[in-house]
């Protein structure tokens, strides 16, 4: 049944590849596969858990109200303006600081799917209007939300530390050197597929993004406002520094920083509060149906993938390599996670299973499970049903597959990078 699974899965990416609707094809294979599977009933229960899932759905839905709040009140058009100039001017590291960027937040803000939104909604729309391709802006932010892999946050390190009987931060420590390496190469792979497909900062495409707002907004005479080109920025840094991390304000969640950034909108600018109040919830109902509707699809296809045991019989395939722990604990979280979106199922199940008998391969808990989890965040950054991807896909308006195209290769690249240097000279 496992290679039945497969083989619908490979369809169902084929499918997307050739720009079907994402939705309908994720539906109709996850509802597929729960038939085939004998669960039926599994695929209309995860639809409706999705439907309203705590976190996601208020983090996304705020996040793209707020988003539309800063269109109808210019606010961002005024941060776009006002960071322009000095973006054109740095052309060559547009993309990879958005990226570095991205990865630094993300270890403050450990939910990928959060980070990507709060970071997502700001600078997504930046690199566009320098003209960038906006696969491409998407992807940039996409491959930085595995920095969370390296946060006191993250559950699976608090796992690894338990493994080991050893404290939190000596876990951390001990991947931070190959992690920052595994970013930089990612980072730099990233920037070459730019420059390669062409899709960095063009001025053709910065003078048409910005042709495009003037015909939306009006107006050539543009004369930015600074205190409008704050409000943007309001929500991302209440979110940094509301962080359990860094805890300089008291804790603050996504929806918090979005609806305190609206009403800033709302009272610098003066607009009309009914104006406001109404393009909030438009916002609100675009992500509901676009991005929310993707992930709901995703978890439809998740479940159909267990219902046929095909997560089942790659997870087990994992355990079964214990002659070559090493590769088996990175590219196995890593496959797993490419497929499924998630890279907590196989990195939890490579750990509880394999890890504790790390020394008996030459390794240290520490060591081993450290590579497991990362792998499996790693894989999850290039994921076309992943959270993030998704989140980061709308915001572009792109296709969720035309960031894993670019996201491919540096992914791969940081995995090795980082199995690589966290064994050197062990």
């Amino acid at each position: 049944m496992a290679i039945a699974g497969g083989i619908i899965v490979i369809i169902a990416f084929a499918a997307i590849i050739k720009k079907y609707e994402t939705r309908m094809v994720l539906l109709a294979a996850g509802f597929l596969m729960c038939f085939i599977g004998g669960v039926t009933g599994n695929a209309v229960a995860t639809f409706s858990k999705t439907m309203v899932h705590g976190s996601l759905v208020p983090v996304i839905c705020t996040v793209m109200g707020f988003s539309f709040v800063m269109k109808i009140t210019t606010c961002d058009r005024h941060l776009v303006e006002s960071i322009s100039g000095v973006i054109t001017r740095s052309k060559f590291i547009l993309i990879p600081l958005a990226t570095l960027l991205t990865w630094w937040i993300n270890i403050a803000i450990p939910s990928a799917a959060g980070c990507s939104a709060a970071v997502g909604s700001i600078l997504i729309p930046t690199l566009m209007a320098a003209g960038v391709h906006p696969a491409m802006a998407g992807a940039a932010v996409l491959a930085g939300t595995w920095g969370s892999a390296i946060s006191p946050g993250q559950a699976h390190n608090i796992f690894v530390a338990d493994l080991a009987q050893t404290d939190l931060m000596t876990v951390i420590m001990a991947q931070v050197p190959a992690a920052i390496v595994a970013s930089i190469v990612a980072v730099v792979a990233l920037t070459i597929i730019a420059t390669m497909r062409k899709e960095g900062p063009d001025e053709a495409r910065r003078l048409a993004y910005h042709a495009q707002l003037e015909k939306e907004e009006g107006g050539k005479d543009f004369k930015v406002n600074p205190l409008y080109a704050l409000v943007p920025l309001v929500p991302l840094v209440l979110l940094v520094l509301g962080s359990k991390q860094i805890a300089v304000l008291p804790l603050t969640d996504v929806p918090t920083a979005m609806i305190v950034g609206t009403v800033l909108a709302l009272i610098v600018t003066r607009q009309n509060p009914q104006e406001i109040t109404k393009k909030f919830f438009d916002g609100m109902g675009e992500a509901y149906g676009g991005v929310i509707g993707l992930i709901v699809s995703a978890a439809v296809f998740t479940a159909g993938m267990s219902a046929m045991g095909l997560t089942d019989a790659l997870i087990e395939a994992m355990k079964g390599s214990e002659s070559i722990a090493k590769i088996a604990g990175a590219f196995g979280p890593f496959i797993i996670a490419v497929i499924s979106g998630s890279g907590d199922a196989a990195a939890l199940a490579f750990n509880g299973a394999i890890t504790p008998q790390a020394a008996s391969f030459g390794m240290s808990i520490i060591d081993l499970g450290s590579l497991a989890q990362m792998a499996g965040s790693i894989g999850r950054s290039m994921s076309p049903v992943a959270g993030a991807a998704l989140v980061c896909a709308g915001l572009a308006k792109v296709s969720p597959m035309e960031l894993s195209k670019r996201n491919a290769l540096p992914m791969l690249l940081a995995t090795i990078t980082f199995m690589i240097v966290l064994f050197l000279g062990k």
